[in-house]
């Protein structure tokens, strides 16, 4: 029987926390719970003004970083009750945070996270991994994407290339092939862009469907001027985030949007984001695609992406674990990954310059100390007592 971890992240599409705990072995693995909590309104305010634009004082930065682990904490601990789980089942939470700016192509790369680890080990009690990416980096590293390590083991079929599609804010590819490196990387925009119109035109937060981007036609010469983008033509290792797709980026290549209809710009994202997923797997000739994340259940996106690509878009449920849950569980999966000394980048997805073990360990409860430790203490402190 496997082990009991849970994973936690609030992705780039930053409508809530997704919580859940997987049970691991060395080949299984099951969803035991999961769930998504939503932002509180003003601290989603507070997320969304920073990363939107990134400029803060120090002590707004340190007070996000803690009201976001209380938060994270919390989202944890409501699980745990769901599930019925006392913390003590859990060996360890794989915590991603919430990332408010990455950039992997400066001159001093780095990529930040927040929502402190302490108080999420703190408020568990629950030994906490964190700070996955900036080790990688560290190796010369983009620090993303990092869940084709899990995509890898979780899909790899013999005798069959899969590529696993995650659709979220950003959307990223992992090229499974047999007996080849897994290859993977960002795309650019997946919902980021279709949510940030659907708000300002329409003031709600999504596209259910996809059924106004339907209603609407592309715009051919939008379209061009958003390829334009020179991030697109980037070679593999690349990854991205709301640094670059944002609602600014949007407005400065829209123009005076005035004179298009609303839903049209609607349908040319849409494409825009299927076009560049399917350019990216536009070599492969034989391969079964695999969605997952928000974009999964956008029928409108993926009909988009079936017929640039030429394949029938799958469900990740079909292969074990439904679309929502997939980036947390490979959190969970790094904790573990973490714990065992095993190495949880893939430098052919990277472009790190070897294999690295990620995350840094925050003890919950107490840690127990060994008789041996114990008897130590006690001699020293006899000692300094006499």
């Amino acid at each position: 029987m496997g082990k009991h971890y849970l994973g936690l992240i609030s992705g780039t599409s930053i409508d809530g926390v997704d919580a859940v705990i997987v049970e691991l072995d060395a080949r299984a693995r099951r969803l035991v719970a999961a769930r998504t909590t939503p932002y509180p309104v003003e601290l989603g305010k507070r997320v969304h003004a920073l990363i939107d634009a990134p400029s803060a004082t120090l002590p707004e930065i340190g007070a996000l970083d803690v009201a976001l682990g209380r938060f994270f904490g919390a989202c944890a601990l409501a699980l745990l009750r769901e599930s019925g789980l006392d913390a003590q089942a859990i060996e360890a939470i794989g915590h991603h945070g919430q990332t408010i700016y990455h950039e992997p192509r400066g001159a001093e790369p780095f990529s930040m996270q927040l929502g402190d680890a302490n108080v999420v080990a703190a408020t568990t009690g629950i030994v906490t991994i964190a700070d996955f990416r900036r080790r990688d980096m560290a190796e010369g590293g983009q620090g993303a994407p990092l869940v084709p390590a899990f995509h890898e083991w979780m899909f790899r079929a013999a005798g069959e290339t899969r590529v696993v599609v995650n659709i979220g804010g950003i959307a990223n590819v992992t090229v499974l092939q047999p007996e080849r490196a897994t290859v993977g990387f960002d795309t650019g925009p997946g919902n980021t862009l279709l949510d940030a119109w659907i708000l300002r035109c329409r003031s709600v937060r999504f596209d259910r469907d996809g059924l106004w981007a339907a209603s609407g036609t592309v715009d051919a010469d939008l379209l061009q001027e958003l390829l334009r983008e020179p991030y697109f033509a980037l070679r593999a290792p690349k990854s991205t985030g709301r640094e670059l797709f944002n609602r600014v980026w949007l407005e400065r290549r829209l123009g005076n949007a005035g004179t298009r209809r609303p839903e049209d710009v609607q349908a040319t994202l849409a494409e825009l984001t299927a076009t560049t997923i399917a350019a990216a797997l536009a070599e492969l000739s034989d391969y079964r695609l695999i969605v997952c994340g928000g974009g999964a259940y956008n029928s409108d996106l993926l009909a988009r992406l079936s017929r640039l690509s030429g394949r029938v878009a799958e469900s990740t449920a079909a292969h074990g674990i439904a679309p929502d849950w997939v980036e947390a569980a490979a959190f969970a999966w790094l904790a573990r990954a973490r714990l065992q000394a095993i190495a949880g980048n893939v430098p052919s997805v990277t472009g790190a310059r070897q294999t690295a073990v990620l995350g840094g360990v925050y003890y919950g409860a107490k840690p127990e100390i060994s008789s041996q430790q114990s008897e130590s203490s006690r001699g020293r402190t006899e000692s300094q007592t006499a």
